[in-house]
């Protein structure tokens, strides 16, 4: 008599086994921090990517095309929020050895900066609105520049503790993953913000501009508390405001007297330089000097977003194969020495498929370069002073990029109206010479970063994180972005 086929008691399991291997992040889990906590805490990285978005991106033609307002202006206000940037590392200092009855060190500044970020946004839209007179100095300009102040504190200080406190949490051999993770929910953000704001203010009106950033506010706020929620435990002994706690210059003077660290940091200033000097070129050099559309030269950036993208997967595969941070990070800025070469041989050739490989290729050495370095200086933190690591990182990254922007745009119309001149033909030369001054610049300075950081491979410290993985693990969907 036969009888049916028992179910396997392995089925759920092995339905489960599966799922988790396909899914990304999967190893990024851990028994203290679980997938769906990990993947909540990275919410806070699409806020910073949403409000980065609004700030360098959406803005800037709201404000010169739809209300008037000169490009200086614009260009000032952009650069507001760069006056935080190198106080990142006292941000994370603070965080490090914050004193509360409460018990908690780096909610308190998550949340901080949550509240900057939505009172920043909350009254960006009146403070543009009051541009009235845009080439007179007035309420609405000081109104602006304290909005933009204030949502680029907020999510400064809101990122500098947030990674910190992911830090905190996942077990040293999961960092690189949960770091991989952060960043491309700050891609995400950026991406989805992009499309999405960029979307709601074609049809534009001052009632559709205050009523795309307030939401944008209130969605800060709903997803920065999503991500804090319980995700820190309370720890009285930790924060006692009787405790001794050492001062942030000692600190600072000890992390810089480290060779290593000094130059380290000194590396990563001059890449976050090297790649950012081009942010505000690539789209208008692609429509001077190749005739590309506007639709055209806007797909640049999602060439780019690709190619970052494929950067966090590249890095991931290193580090399955016990690939060394600084490695990976030297990798990423080869690459970028290649890209500017491919854009500089663009016009040569008359080749927008050339432009947009450079771009992508671009985005993939940058992404290769800030997860290697980030992961080095997570690597670098321990718990009790992973906001002054981190914060470091930070500070430098930030500044130095911004100066890179600032620098690029210089440079670019300085070389221009010194070798401009009345003829048709010659004016077109001269655009593309503004352009290319500042790509070979670029390229020096990965370059200068290639030198600086060379000493450091393989030497010092190694990463704890590259001792656990095993030589010629397979990759797939399960590594992805590790």
């Amino acid at each position: 008599m036969s009888t049916s086929p028992r179910p396997s008691p392995k089925g759920p399991a092995s339905f489960a086994g599966l799922a988790m291997a396909m899914l990304p992040f999967a190893d990024a889990a851990s028994a203290d921090l679980p997938l769906g906590r990990l993947l909540r805490l990275a919410l806070f990285q699409f806020s910073v990517g949403m409000a980065t978005v609004l700030l360098n991106g959406t803005l800037n033609r709201v404000m010169i095309v739809e209300l008037g307002a000169p490009a200086w202006i614009v260009a000032t206000l952009i650069a507001v929020p760069l006056l935080v940037a190198p106080f990142r590392a006292l941000i994370g200092h603070r965080s490090d050895t914050h004193k509360s009855a409460l018990g908690w060190r780096r909610v308190p500044y998550i949340w901080f900066g949550t509240m900057l970020q939505f009172g920043g946004l909350a009254i960006m839209p009146f403070a543009l609105l009051l541009f009235d007179e845009a080439d007179t100095f007035n309420l609405g300009i000081v109104a602006a520049a304290a909005s933009f102040l204030m949502t680029g504190a907020g999510f400064h200080v809101t990122q500098t503790a947030g990674l910190a406190l992911a830090t905190d949490l996942a077990p040293e051999d999961k960092r690189p993953r949960a770091v991989a993770l952060l960043y491309v929910m700050l891609l995400i953000g950026m991406m989805f913000s992009a499309f999405v704001i960029g979307g709601l203010l074609i049809e534009f009106s001052p009632t559709r501009l205050v009523q795309v950033i307030q939401g944008a506010a209130v969605l800060t706020m709903v997803l920065n508390v999503t991500a804090l929620w319980k995700q820190e435990a309370r720890n009285v002994e930790a924060t006692a405001p009787s405790r001794q706690t050492p001062d942030f210059r000692e600190l600072w003077n000890a992390f810089v007297k480290d060779g290593r660290n000094a130059r380290l940091l000194t590396a990563i200033g001059i890449g976050a330089a090297g790649f950012a000097m081009q942010d505000a070129l690539l789209e208008p050099y692609g429509g001077e000097v190749l005739g590309l559309s506007v639709g055209a030269t806007t797909s640049l950036t999602g060439a780019w977003a690709l190619g970052a993208l494929a950067g966090f997967m590249l890095s991931g595969r290193m580090l399955s194969r016990a690939g060394d941070p600084l490695r990976i990070a030297a990798l990423g800025l080869v690459i970028g020495v290649m890209a500017f070469i491919v854009i500089l041989f663009a016009p040569a050739f008359a080749s927008p498929a050339m432009l947009f490989a450079g771009s992508a290729l671009i985005g993939l050495g940058l992404g290769l370069f800030s997860v290697g370095t980030l992961i080095e200086a997570m690597n670098l933190a321990a718990n009790a002073t992973a906001g002054l690591a981190l914060g470091a990182w930070g500070a430098v990254q930030a500044s130095c990029a911004g100066l890179g922007i600032a620098l690029g745009g210089a440079i670019r119309d300085t070389v221009s109206a010194i070798v401009m001149s009345g003829d048709q033909t010659a004016a077109v030369a001269t655009r593309a010479t503004g352009y290319t001054t500042v790509y070979i610049l670029e390229i020096l300075l990965l370059l200068a970063g290639l030198a600086a950081i060379g000493p450091l491979v393989g030497s010092g410290r190694r990463s704890a994180t590259n001792s656990g993985e095993s030589n010629g693990q397979p990759f797939g969907l399960r590594e992805f972005p590790t």
